[in-house]
């Protein structure tokens, strides 16, 4: 009984270590995602000016790229380039991060992106006027990127049961915001005056954080193994015996998409992430303009959205937890953000100060169901009971449901960037459209969640 409480013990911590690091590690990756949209800002700013001023200013080799009376659909491009390679990635990446050990897999991942995520900032460095270099660096980097969603979600989801999932995921995915913030702060102190380093000095946190995964992250069978042996060899109980136990084969895409309600939330998250993105990389360009700030002010502000975004993750993730209904609770808050969306639009023309309060909301509204469905629900489908106990479905049921997201993730941003040069109120209208289509395509598992008198979490997709 001593072994067996020293053994928990253990697991205990091994669990909030897991927590932690991949908490951290996640967080980088956004970190190192935010630069490009303080950098826009900037750029956009570039253009409102004399074009001799273009010739000296601090941002010369990246507007020299972009100096053309077109430059937001440009710059909508380089979105795209990113966006759309790390949708299509996705899906093979959970089929490639189901095969090979999530740690070094991830490291990989990471050691690369911080590659590449320099090679952006080195442009300025080295007078880089070429756009297509700019847009290779993206392609590439969103590739890699890849590895990072379906490796920490399939290694959270194996040290944490279904119990209080939603809270502990939404409480974890904070990691997103935390590192949109972040990545704000580094890119706007930097971008006044050296707009390479926004991105040089991200690349270089990801790339360590990679070497602190390589060499502190544990996989739950590794855990189990080494506690195993800690057992049995420094407590030495007796009478306990290993045997081999069977290592189910991983799942395939087709099967993957049979579990029920993967199709919905995928497709649904593709109208939510598309919000959520387009946020991402245009709202501190859009507060310059409804605001009237500079480039850091406007990356400042910008990040209450992402602050309201991990109340609204954690609120989303409570309340699914405590009503036992993810699509119900998803719903509710995406019926909610789409006249709220609304309102921000009418609202921030009047100061900073009810900017600031409907920013909060805003984030809240629409992080709330993108970050339940990545998380809580992903974690749910994969270990559905169809499955029968196999796990190994999880890194692909997650690649499927956030690739397919991805793509809205792409879609966004590009569609801004066109619908800005004619008025940002189109933009609103393409953001509340795809908030109501993300609700109805969770229709028929609300109906099913409450038709249930189950009051659990994934009632409507059992």
């Amino acid at each position: 009984k001593s072994a067996l409480r020293v053994g928990g013990r253990v697991m205990v911590r091994y669990r909030a270590f897991t927590f932690v690091l991949t908490f951290l590690l996640y967080t980088s990756f956004h970190l190192s995602r935010k630069p490009i949209s303080i950098v826009k800002v900037t750029t956009y700013s570039l253009h409102s000016i004399q074009p001799i001023i273009l010739k000296i200013n601090h941002l010369h080799a990246l507007c020299a790229s972009t100096d053309k009376e077109n430059y937001k659909q440009l710059l909508g491009a380089m979105d795209l380039s990113f966006l759309f390679v790390y949708a299509v990635g996705m899906y093979l990446s959970g089929i490639i991060g189901e095969r090979l050990p999530i740690r070094l897999y991830l490291t990989m991942g990471m050691l690369t992106s911080g590659l590449f995520t320099c090679l952006f900032g080195l442009g300025y460095a080295f007078n880089v006027h070429s756009l297509s270099f700019y847009i290779f660096v993206q392609i590439a980097n969103g590739l890699v990127q890849t590895t990072g969603w379906p490796s920490v979600v399939t290694c959270i989801g194996n040290w944490f049961g279904k119990g209080r999932r939603g809270l502990i995921m939404g409480l974890w995915n904070s990691h997103t915001s935390v590192g949109n913030i972040l990545g704000s702060l580094i890119a706007g102190y930097y971008v006044s005056w050296n707009w390479g380093l926004s991105f040089v000095v991200p690349g270089i946190i990801i790339a360590v954080m990679g070497i602190i995964c390589f060499l502190f992250l544990i996989e739950r069978e590794f855990t189990y193994a080494l506690l195993l042996l800690f057992l049995f060899f420094v407590i030495d109980l007796k009478g306990w015996s290993c045997r081999p136990t069977y290592k189910p084969s991983a799942i395939s895409f087709r099967g993957a998409l049979c579990i029920p309600g993967v199709v919905e939330f995928s497709f649904c998250l593709l109208f939510a992430k598309l919000v959520s993105y387009t946020f991402l990389f245009w709202l501190p360009l859009y507060i310059t303009k409804a605001a009237q700030l500079d480039s850091k002010e406007a990356g400042d502000l910008s990040t209450l959205f992402d602050v309201g975004g991990i109340v609204g993750g954690i609120l989303a993730g409570v309340v699914s937890d405590k009503l036992g209904k993810r699509a119900t609770t998803c719903a509710v808050m995406l019926l909610l953000a789409a006249p709220t969306l609304y309102g921000f639009s009418m609202i921030s023309q009047f100061g900073q100060g009810p900017t600031i309060g409907m920013l909060l909301v805003c984030g809240g509204l629409v992080n709330g169901p993108y970050a339940l469905i990545t998380t809580a629900v992903s974690a749910d489908l994969g270990t559905h009971k169809s499955l029968k106990g196999n796990a190994r479905a999880l890194s692909t049921v997650t690649a499927i449901i956030d690739g397919t997201g991805s793509v809205g993730a792409a879609i966004g941003p590009l569609l801004a960037g066109l619908l800005s040069a004619q008025s940002w109120d189109q933009v609103f209208y393409m953001l509340m459209a795809a908030d109501f289509l993300a609700l109805l395509l969770l229709l028929r598992l609300v109906l099913k969640e409450l038709r249930s008198n189950k009051s659990r979490p994934g009632a409507a997709v059992e």
